[in-house]
């Protein structure tokens, strides 16, 4: 089964994984891909898109990117629907809270933020395309440690049949037409 090329708006779950403090830390692209994830965050809630949001070991990571974070309460605060996961399994769908919400979802489709890319977001992608979701893993607002993890990581996710998109084409696939004023908001966040 190959992955529907194209985020659609009625069928996505936008998954922010483990986008921490700590491992942000390590992280030498973790500038852009905050500020990628940051403008799929705010698309997501123009849209009403559902967002899932995992902390790997929190204790030992620390929380969610202090502005990622901030953003994420704000939208919260006006009822959009976010749920948040702490895990230890480096699957996401390891952890029952985290499946449960996708299954809850009814959708088919998830878009993949995060870090690191080789290891969570390539063991959920996976997990993911076993299970039938079309995945789409946005390589901008992705990163590892190493820049050869990353670029490995997506060459093999998108030999498992996986979408290796960015965050701006995921962006305008969801909103999918100008002349609105859905895409003049597109627009507002593209700027930022």
């Amino acid at each position: 089964m190959h992955a529907d090329t194209i985020a659609r708006r009625d069928d996505a779950v936008l998954v922010v994984i483990d986008e921490q403090e700590r491992l942000a830390a390590a992280m030498q692209r973790r500038g852009p891909v905050v500020a990628a994830t940051l403008r799929l965050v705010r698309t997501a809630v123009l849209l009403g898109v559902p967002i899932v949001v995992t902390r790997q070991y929190p204790k030992g990571l620390g929380d969610i990117e202090p502005g990622l974070a901030s953003q994420l309460a704000l939208a919260q605060g006006d009822g959009a629907p976010i749920t948040f996961v702490d895990k230890v399994a480096f699957d996401c769908f390891g952890e029952t809270a985290f499946a449960e919400t996708v299954s809850r979802s009814d959708r088919r489709q998830l878009v993949l933020a995060g870090m690191e890319t080789h290891i969570c977001v390539a063991q959920t992608a996976l997990s993911a395309l076993s299970e039938g979701f079309d995945v789409h893993v946005v390589a901008d607002a992705c990163c590892s440690r190493e820049a050869s993890n990353h670029a490995l990581a997506l060459e093999r996710l998108r030999a498992a049949g996986a979408v290796v998109t960015v965050a701006e084409s995921v962006m305008y696939e969801l909103v999918g037409e100008a002349g609105t004023d859905e895409f003049r908001a597109l627009l507002a966040v593209v700027k930022e």
